[in-house]
């Protein structure tokens, strides 16, 4: 059974740092051609935040560029990101996603990122 569980979201004030992690299932972690971070702010559409590709490859939306950084731990099954100078506009429910063979997608449940005073 495919499974993706996310965490380390919680409340942190503007220019704090969070870290989060997704912890997957062996047998998707080891075939996904690629695991991403998107998030989804009230009121707007899911965002794409960052990717990891297999090999190593990342990627960032411009608007986290230099503050977000993606990685995975494939003897932990489990991809993070770590979030540094977070934001007011940060905040959002961070999900994870696996891209599998076939073009299939897994999701988490989400956690949910707060950045306030």
């Amino acid at each position: 059974q495919v499974q993706l569980v996310e965490s380390g979201g919680g409340l942190v004030q503007p220019g704090g740092s969070l870290r989060l992690a997704c912890a997957a299932s062996r047998s998707i972690f080891n075939i996904a051609a690629s695991m991403a971070w998107y998030r989804q702010a009230p009121g707007k559409q899911r965002e794409l935040v960052a990717v990891i590709i297999r090999g190593g490859t990342t990627n960032y939306a411009d608007s986290v560029k230099g503050r977000f950084t993606i990685s995975r731990d494939n003897a932990k099954n489990t991809m993070y990101l770590q979030m540094n100078s977070l934001k007011p506009e940060d905040t959002a429910v961070y999900y994870c996603k696996a891209l599998a063979p076939m073009s299939r997608e897994y999701w988490g449940q989400g956690t949910q990122v707060t950045v306030s005073s």
